[in-house]
């Protein structure tokens, strides 16, 4: 299994940054192995990536969110892709956002590049594209603030 965890600082209120992440469909302003993202209703959101020369097309599923803290999707059907996007408060202009991917290597190319750290790269190199565009705007696209809840929170536990 493929696992990146990645953490940048950008200097925006926490909720801007974390309102910026809702906009799944302004990915590949930023996301450079992004394609397209089709967000189907609240929680479920159709994925077009390519990183490596290596295209995939999933459909995932927002399994947690709550304003201002986190963002946590799987991925559904065959293609194992999951992630989490967690924000900490550092002041009133500054914010941490921790980026954690996992994913199975599918084929040679794949598992080349994951032994040679490209996904790595690439989410290094989105997370600074993040921070300048968000920094450069210095206000979100758009917003959701919606609620979430894991599974276990659904079913009272």
């Amino acid at each position: 299994m493929g696992s990146v965890t990645k953490d940048i600082q950008v200097d925006v209120p926490i909720s801007v940054a974390y309102n910026q992440w809702t906009q799944f469909e302004d990915f590949p302003a930023f996301m450079s192995g992004v394609k397209s993202i089709t967000q189907l209703d609240d929680r479920k959101l159709h994925w077009e990536v390519s990183v490596g020369g290596v295209e995939r097309e999933f459909d995932a599923e927002i399994v947690e969110q709550h304003p201002d803290e986190r963002i946590a999707w799987n991925s559904t059907g065959g293609k194992v892709h999951a992630g989490v996007v967690t924000f900490y408060r550092i002041s009133d202009d500054s914010t941490k956002i921790t980026l954690q991917v996992d994913w199975e290597p599918e084929g040679f190319v794949e598992k080349a590049g994951e032994i040679l750290q490209i996904d790595d790269l690439q989410i290094s190199k989105d997370l600074a594209e993040f921070k300048r565009l968000i920094e450069s705007n210095g206000f979100e696209s758009g917003k959701w603030r919606g609620e979430v809840p894991r599974a276990e929170d659904e079913l009272g536990r």
